[in-house]
């Protein structure tokens, strides 16, 4: 029998049984469906990635003071002394203070660092503190915003872009200026359109400021604060007028080569427990808290596509199921082409290009839907990046498991006897 034959009759039957193909075939849609959105959810969540860190330069180490291990335990010790004195033994109990435990990080700390350690292109602190921000064209009222204190070197170790003005000068530091650089939601929030906000003025805790500078927008988390909703002024400035008693600077070293990173991260820590004997710091570099959300998303696309693997097994075994079926009822139709002479290859052929095509249809009909998913979730939280090779990756699963559930049902049909499928009936 030739091919043409024999796929005239494949698409024949098909034709003839479309809703139950259309049945069979909802396994592989919707293992389709997922694949394609698997691998967007994954793409999604590096490009997360890519634009979380996208302004934070790979050879920048952060420094972080944090409160030593001992102070919860004593905190722990004072509630139980607290309960065992049965409330009133309380009175007169100094309460430890978890932020008096906390080593302040300072200007001078930075200084030290840069003298002791090599390969330190700059050494910059940068705290944060919420305060209440008046001002513009637009708002009508006070609204709280992130003010965050930074010394010009911060542009340097963040790579921030400014669209409108400059950012913070050595002079603004030097003179503890109130000038200030507006995130880029902040500028768009107050005066309508960002550009709009340079050589304006604002009031951050009922003090006036000029508005230096507009930075473009980023959708980035620099040290736990979102750039764009935020607002930047000098650190000296900040220190004067808007760090509160609970606001815990941080510092950020930049080197001059990524080689040198794990180096300096050695020297920091032996250099700052000199300085402060009591002091616990956290010290991280960008490379690695990068490659450590890329390995999350990661992880979490493999565990995705573990699922979608499932569900096309599901979908296989349906087609399998399907197909032993359509061999039971079509068997005497097997014994006339046997009968005629159609060899036990043509048989198998034709069985395994029905299951074939079948999978095709649903490989097809779930990476169509997937394309119109994709952009529904916009409306969500979840990203999700279309690709090529997420759909031709569907197809390919689809035909590999309508070939391998369809191979033994039409292995099975290709063995009937002619005189035992003629007289099924």
């Amino acid at each position: 029998m030739k091919m043409s034959e024999i796929v005239s009759l494949v698409m024949t039957s098909i034709l003839q049984n479309k809703f139950k193909v259309l049945l069979t075939s909802l396994g592989i849609i919707v293992g389709a469906l997922t694949i394609v959105m698997v691998v967007g959810i994954g793409k999604g969540g590096e490009a997360d990635v890519a634009d979380q860190f996208k302004n934070l330069n790979a050879a920048a180490i952060e420094i972080e003071s944090v409160a030593p291990a001992s102070s919860a335990s004593d905190m722990m010790s004072m509630m139980m002394m607290m309960r065992s004195a049965g409330g009133g033994g309380s009175r007169g109990m100094a309460m430890p203070s978890s932020t008096a435990d906390i080593a302040t990080l300072t200007q001078e700390n930075a200084e030290e660092m840069m003298f002791f350690i090599d390969n330190l292109v700059t050494v910059t602190l940068v705290g944060n503190s919420s305060q209440s921000v008046f001002g513009g064209e637009i708002l009508e009222e006070a609204v709280d915003k992130i003010i965050v204190g930074a010394s010009p070197e911060y542009q340097l170790t963040t790579n921030l872009e400014v669209i409108s003005g400059n950012f913070i000068t050595e002079e603004d530091e030097a003179n503890e200026e109130r000038t200030a650089v507006l995130g880029y939601d902040v500028a768009v929030e107050l005066f309508g359109i960002a550009e709009y906000a340079y050589g304006n003025d604002i009031a951050i805790d009922d003090k006036n400021y000029s508005v230096a500078g507009v930075i473009k927008a980023t959708d980035s988390i620099l040290n736990g604060v979102q750039i764009d909703n935020a607002i930047i002024i000098p650190y000296s400035t900040a220190q004067q007028y808007t760090f509160t008693d609970d606001t815990n600077p941080q510092m950020i070293a930049l080197a001059k080569d990524i080689e040198s990173v794990d180096m300096i991260i050695a020297k920091s820590e032996v250099l700052l427990k000199e300085i402060h004997p009591k002091g616990e710091f956290v010290i991280s570099d960008a490379g690695t808290e990068m490659e450590a959300a890329l390995a999350s998303a990661n992880t979490l696309s493999l565990l995705l596509m573990s699922v979608a693997t499932i569900v096309f097994i599901v979908g296989g075994i349906g087609i399998m199921n399907v197909l032993f079926v359509s061999v039971k009822e079509r068997t005497p139709e097997i014994g006339v082409l046997k009968a005629l002479g159609t060899s036990k290859l043509d048989i198998l052929l034709q069985f395994l290009l029905e299951a074939t095509f079948i999978s095709i249809f649903g490989g097809i009909v779930g990476v169509g839907l997937s394309y119109i998913i994709i952009p529904l979730m916009e409306y969500t939280d979840i990203r999700v990046e279309a690709s090529p090779e997420a759909a031709v990756m569907a197809l390919a699963f689809a035909i590999i498991t309508g070939t391998v559930f369809g191979f033994y049902p039409a292995l099975k049909a290709s063995r009937l006897s002619p005189i035992e499928a003629l007289n099924s009936n």
